[in-house]
């Protein structure tokens, strides 16, 4: 399914166990002493934990759409040329979130043309998937318990209403359809990851 040493990358709606899950893989890795590298999005490089500032700070709800997807891009390409390029199969490479967050949340979520965000990513990235992505689905009106309980606090799109998290989660289960050879969905309150030996 995917190279010895895979890019693997963690999708879901806020809440829904991404960092916790991308922990415990690190941890059978770290059992393992096989070596790897952790990434998140947006950011991964100081120029992308710059931008991430940016979409995140205060005022980033006035931010028009267009200008937090390019924003969110601009990230992205910045992990995507410093992190995941040189190392692709040299190492294990775990992210955080990666192409498909953009479709389910730009245009999924915020009505952007999906086509177009496809043409955009595939353009800039050349095509590039992860070779896993893991796909974490729980019910939406669950969300809201778990990321209260963040000491981040509150982010932009947690704010958002329930409909919105709605269209989220129908757009990765929509993105795993399309993509069965790389995509899997696991219950994110009931399924947990291990590596076979």
């Amino acid at each position: 399914m995917y190279n010895r040493k895979p890019f693997i990358v963690f999708e879901g709606i806020e809440g829904s166990g991404k960092s916790l899950h991308s922990k415990s893989l690190i941890d059978q890795l770290k059992k393992k002493r096989i070596s790897y590298i952790y990434l998140r999005e947006p950011g991964g490089t100081k120029n992308a934990e710059m931008i991430r500032r940016i979409i995140f700070n205060k005022n980033s709800d006035k931010l028009h759409k267009f200008t937090d997807t390019l924003l969110y891009l601009a990230a992205r390409n910045e992990n995507f040329i410093n992190n995941i390029k040189p190392f692709y199969n040299k190492r294990i490479i775990i992210c955080d979130r990666f192409v498909d967050s953009t479709i389910a949340y730009q245009g999924y979520g915020n009505g952007l043309k999906l086509d177009v965000l496809e043409i955009m990513q595939d353009s800039i990235f050349n095509k590039f998937h992860a070779d896993l992505t893991i796909i974490l689905d729980m019910d939406v009106k669950k969300f809201l318990n778990r990321v209260k309980k963040r000491k981040s606090g509150i982010q932009k799109y947690e704010k958002m209403n329930i409909n919105f998290h709605k269209k989220i989660k129908n757009g990765f289960l929509e993105i795993a359809k399309k993509n069965k050879k790389r995509c899997i969905v696991l219950n994110a309150d009931e399924d947990s990851i291990t590596i076979n030996k």
